[in-house]
């Protein structure tokens, strides 16, 4: 039976043919228009292989042929978006028509336009093409184990966020790029400045910056150019470019230097490797990452290091130590790195205006992150989760995602590795980030690019590193006494209220990281047994067992009864603050059906377990 979206005829005109960033960047953005705007508005439904996605507004309908259908409408997709044309029927839409198509619909829904919209989807596909086109072979630097796998997980993540209109969409010169982005597989040292004594602008705990930065290694024989009552301060080498080749900027920062005020010593000593993020570097044999300031835009935002965000990562450090522990004790498969220093410079006034020296102190901060090598046992592998869910491959051949450690565990059952797989890694996330939040007060950002995973040889999880202070918050009212000891911009900016705490833990944990991983893994067993068509559900079933036992061990917090009960997630509205062009702190939330709540049509839907 033909169903009501359909129009007739049924016709399909033969599709075009479509490069591989086109399909990426088409797919990328249908599963956003799906999640926050036609899912919620009740305007799709599956049709055969096809899901069917009207734009009400504007009266156009758009289909694409499903590869596999989703419990949670984080469909699969496979070919390119088509329009229908009534008196043709189905045409093959380009992913600037496709973005057009949307962003007409989004003016009609919102009374407003956005004139960045198309440009920036196109950006993005652009970026990823130049990345699959220059990602190559082989690392420029190769790195013993487990570094090697490490940074291939941290360099492999080819198409970014998987629910973000333009994931790949950045700011900067593609050459640049080329040199510094993760993708690229490459590595650079840093660039040096030595900063009086007087003038370093330093916060940490439990040493000093270069103890935890190791800046003696970092800088090799460029240490002995340090003059004497200085101290070394590493920038990233391009944001050294940028600073310096900046209008406003660029004069202070070579007075400064033709002053004295700061050394240049130019870049120098170890290579360090560009992580996930880009504007992180690690460098393996220290077991050391140094998160940079970087004045290039990337998806949202601007990727510096504000001055509270300097000092909350080291006060965050010394305050969560003990309940870090504590949870660690209790869930010894969970651990965090800590960033137990920072640094930058305090010009003297002399040299340009207030603004100006205080936006140089935030363009050459760095702060220091800890390594993994202590949380590895012998044999053991660290991958980012994020990669671990991509649904691409790598062009590169490296072995990141979920499908590749299975292949190379050499299991006969991809079906059983991937329960089992899913049933250890539930165990050890969900339970510690929970009880943070619960017990503590500690909302982390447990979304998939701040979690590694440890994995075993046969490629099953041992344990999870959380990282990423920035993210990391306080619950206001749990705190109030540490929050009110705090200078008034860091108190500010690490505490939340108990809904906006809430909506950032489940969003992050069950609807950005827990829906991509376990579509990874229904891809695993639907490729190596088609008819398991709703093994996704069964994951989702374990993961409800998961959260109803923390939930008791909790105490049964009313968040998490309801949450089991079947209150909607919160699914944060990617396309739709792009859309708007607020700051992603100002981004809203749509209901995301939850996948593992009590069904009310169920005969008995309150007397179950949970």
């Amino acid at each position: 039976m033909t169903h009501p979206l359909v129009p007739a005829p049924y016709l399909t005109v033969p599709t075009a043919s479509h490069t591989s960033a086109d399909l990426i960047s088409a797919h990328t953005l249908l599963g956003c228009l799906v999640r926050e705007v036609t899912g919620p508005d009740g305007q799709i439904a599956i049709d055969s292989d096809h899901l069917l996605i009207r734009l009400p507004h504007t009266g156009e309908l758009l289909r694409a042929r499903l590869r596999r259908t989703s419990t949670v409408g984080a469909h699969r997709f496979d070919g390119p978006v088509e329009q229908h044309d009534d008196g043709i029927g189905w045409l093959p839409v380009e992913l600037d028509a496709l973005a057009a198509l949307i962003a007409a619909e989004l003016t009609a829904r919102t009374g407003y336009g956005n004139d960045e919209f198309a440009g920036q989807v196109r950006a993005s596909r652009d970026a990823l093409d130049d990345i699959l086109t220059a990602r190559p072979a082989d690392p420029q630097r190769s790195t013993t184990q487990p570094a090697a796998d490490y940074l291939d997980s941290e360099q492999g993540l080819i198409a970014g966020h998987a629910r973000h209109p333009a994931p790949k969409w950045r700011s900067g010169d593609p050459g640049q790029w080329r040199r510094h982005s993760p993708e690229t597989r490459t590595c650079f040292p840093m660039h040096w400045l030595a900063v009086p004594e007087e003038l370093v602008h330093e916060h940490a705990v439990g040493g000093d910056f270069d103890q935890h930065a190791e800046t003696a290694t970092l800088l090799g024989p460029g240490h002995e150019r340090v003059p004497a009552g200085c101290r070394p301060l590493p920038v990233h080498p391009w944001q050294f470019r940028l600073l310096s080749t900046d209008p406003r900027l660029g004069p202070v920062l070579g007075a400064a230097l033709a002053g004295g005020a700061v050394h240049d010593l130019g870049q120098c000593g170890a290579p360090l490797h560009p992580t996930a993020s880009v504007r992180t570097l690690y460098q393996p044999e220290a077991d050391l990452f140094l998160k940079t300031s970087l004045h290039v835009r990337i998806t949202n935002c601007l990727r510096k290091n504000a001055s509270y965000e300097l000092a909350g990562a080291v006060e965050l450090t010394r305050l969560l130590t003990e309940p870090f522990a504590e949870v660690a004790r209790a869930h010894p498969g969970f651990a965090f790195l800590p960033e137990p220093a920072a640094r930058s410079v305090d010009l003297p006034d002399r040299y340009g205006s207030a603004q100006e020296r205080h936006e140089l102190l935030e363009g050459l901060g760095v702060i220091v992150r800890a390594g993994i090598s202590g949380h590895l046992s012998p044999g053991e592998r660290a991958h980012l989760a994020a990669t671990l869910a991509a649904a691409q491959p790598d062009p590169a051949g490296t072995r990141t995602r979920l499908a590749d450690l299975a292949e190379a565990a050499g299991t006969a059952d991809p079906v059983h590795w991937a329960r089992q797989w899913w049933r250890r890694y539930l165990a050890l996330l969900v339970p510690p980030v929970l009880r943070l939040w619960a017990e503590y007060g500690i909302v982390l950002e447990p979304h998939p690019q701040n979690v590694l995973v440890v994995v075993a040889a046969d490629g099953m999880p041992t344990r999870v590193l959380a990282r990423d202070l920035e993210g990391t918050k306080l619950l206001a009212d749990r705190h109030t006494a540490t929050l009110a000891g705090l200078p008034s911009d860091l108190a500010h900016a690490v505490a939340y209220d108990e809904e906006r705490g809430w909506n950032r833990i489940a969003y992050c944990l069950f609807v950005n990281h827990l829906t991509e991983m376990a579509g990874a893994l229904a891809d695993l067993a639907h490729g190596s047994a088609p008819h398991m068509c709703r093994f996704e559900d069964e994951l989702w079933d374990m993961l409800g067992d998961v959260v109803a036992h923390a939930s008791a061990e909790l105490g049964h917090p009313p968040r998490l009864r309801a949450l089991l009960a079947g209150v909607p997630l919160p699914a944060k509205a990617n396309l739709l603050v792009r859309w708007a062009r607020d700051a992603d702190r100002r981004a809203g939330y749509v209901a995301f059906a939850n996948p593992f709540g009590a069904d009310p049509t169920d005969p008995n839907p309150f007397g179950g377990t949970r």
